[in-house]
């Protein structure tokens, strides 16, 4: 599993066989007989020169097993696959698959593969999402007359036909509509307005427009929700020409971070009741990464000249700064960040990979700085992705908490669906950062260069060209 360079050592020798030790001679390995700096840690996550290849073959598998658990298909009570049938039999549900096609985490799923056929060349990815994508809308006519019919809801279509709440209709809206930016086949607007109505007017507002819930308190405000909004506003933009729903995701965004930013720790709180005196501090992993996510989206989408630009770079930038303090050293991040005896945590160390590494594909960030840390990020990842392409290590849906243990005993599942699309977009933002950067091991060390050193030697230094030279010794 470990990915090391190899080194010879002089002096470092395997003593001989019983009976036999005193033939052989043993020279002490010390710093006068051995290169010591070259001996090899012992990483238990791998460590190295990182291969595009390897990468894709684990966003591959992780595709290979959502692909076979979320079959797109209606079935009758006893499970029996119904095609074609029209008007459906009051007993007819969409099929159970292992994640459900309609929930936020799928849509979160639907973006990734959306992204990584595009930057990994692989058509498979998009093709699953116009087929599942593609399925819903056409079937919801016929849901939504045997809900006329009957007056109960298919607990998955209810979130097609009906969403009730951001979790329902954000990161769907979100979706749909890249979905069909990238495939104009798709006849899927009368879905998307339904739930872009939904973000659009019926959302819970303060008054300067930060989205709020009135669960568990009144007017609470969730960190998750930058991610469940302010993305599909963007898109919303980029969808309809209207840049107004760009600027009302800018302000929002503001909104976020003035209740939730700690500037003492570079972190947002996840949780936090407009008009307490005294607002809790829990850095939850998870909702950190929905939020630098969100970032990143909104800075995809903002013009150089947007007057919010700069201030929105220059969190997503002092953000980068408390996660990197923060990382293990195994490359993960944990379940509250600033509190490391909390678990490692699987999806905020992936969306962490993919938010970092996309901020050094499109320059936020420095590659020297933070390649480094968007690789270790994806190592760890990649030993969380099992033999059948689940992805371990996840913890499960998580309301709002004002106590450490609530979190710090939150379960972890390979059924977690949290997991699955951050794990693709991470995959795919690292392929793209090293064929877009020049990574090396140099002196035992990960490193990126701003252009290609030109060497294959692992101990080299830079000249003033950029060019690499071999120490000699």
């Amino acid at each position: 599993m470990r990915r090391l360079y190899a080194f010879i050592v002089p002096g470092l020798l395997l003593a001989g066989c019983a009976g036999r030790t005193s033939e052989t001679a043993v020279e002490e390995i010390n710093d006068s007989t051995t290169p010591l700096h070259l001996l090899q840690p012992d990483y238990k996550t791998p460590y190295g020169q990182l291969s595009p290849d390897t990468v894709k073959a684990d966003v591959d598998r992780i595709f290979g097993y959502i692909s076979s658990v979320t079959p797109a298909r209606i079935v009758d009570a006893e499970g029996k696959e119904l095609d074609g049938i029209s008007p459906l039999p009051d007993d007819a549900r969409l099929n159970q698959g292992t994640f459900r096609l309609t929930s936020y985490e799928w849509g979160v799923t639907y973006m990734a593969l959306l992204d990584a056929a595009e930057t990994l060349g692989d058509s498979r990815y998009k093709d699953y999402v116009t087929d599942r994508i593609g399925f819903l809308a056409r079937v919801t006519p016929e849901f939504e007359s045997q809900y006329a019919r009957t007056g109960r809801h298919d607990g998955q279509m209810r979130q097609v036909i009906a969403p009730a709440s951001l979790d329902d209709a954000g990161a769907m809206a979100c979706a749909f509509m890249k979905a069909a930016m990238a495939d104009s086949t798709l006849d899927i607007g009368t879905n998307i307005e339904r739930y872009y109505d939904l973000v659009e007017n019926k959302l819970v507002l303060l008054p300067d427009g930060t989205i709020a819930r009135n669960r568990p308190h009144r007017n609470a405000v969730w960190l998750d929700d930058m991610f469940m909004g302010l993305p599909a506003m963007a898109a919303r933009t980029a969808y309809t020409g209207d840049r107004s729903h760009l600027d009302k995701a800018t302000e929002s965004a503001i909104g976020f971070v003035r209740r939730m930013w700690l500037p003492d720790k570079n972190l947002f709180r996840h949780g936090y009741v407009e008009g307490l005196r005294a607002e809790p501090e829990m850095a939850w992993g998870r909702a950190n990464g929905w939020a630098m996510l969100t970032m990143c989206q909104l800075l995809d989408a903002m013009p150089e000249s947007h007057p919010r630009r700069a201030e929105i770079l220059d969190i997503y930038r002092r953000h980068v700064k408390g996660l990197a303090e923060r990382q293990n050293k195994d490359g993960f991040w944990h379940q509250l960040l600033d509190r490391n005896d909390s678990y490692p945590e699987t999806s905020a160390t992936a969306i962490f990979a993919y938010c970092i590494a996309h901020g050094v594909n499109e320059g936020w960030i420095e590659a020297i700085a933070y390649g480094p840390v968007a690789q270790l990020a994806w190592e760890a990842v990649s030993t969380k992705i099992n033999a059948k392409g689940e992805v371990e290590g996840v913890c499960v849906g998580t309301g709002m908490g004002f106590d450490p243990s609530f979190y710090y005993y939150r379960p972890v599942s390979t059924k977690a669906a949290h997991g699955y699309g951050p794990a693709i977009w991470a995959g795919s933002e690292v392929v793209r950062m090293l064929q877009g950067s020049n990574p090396r091991v140099n002196d035992s060390a990960v490193h990126y260069y701003d252009t290609d050193p030109e060497a294959s030697t692992p101990i080299f230094y830079i000249d003033g060209d950029g060019k690499a030279s071999e120490i000699k010794h």
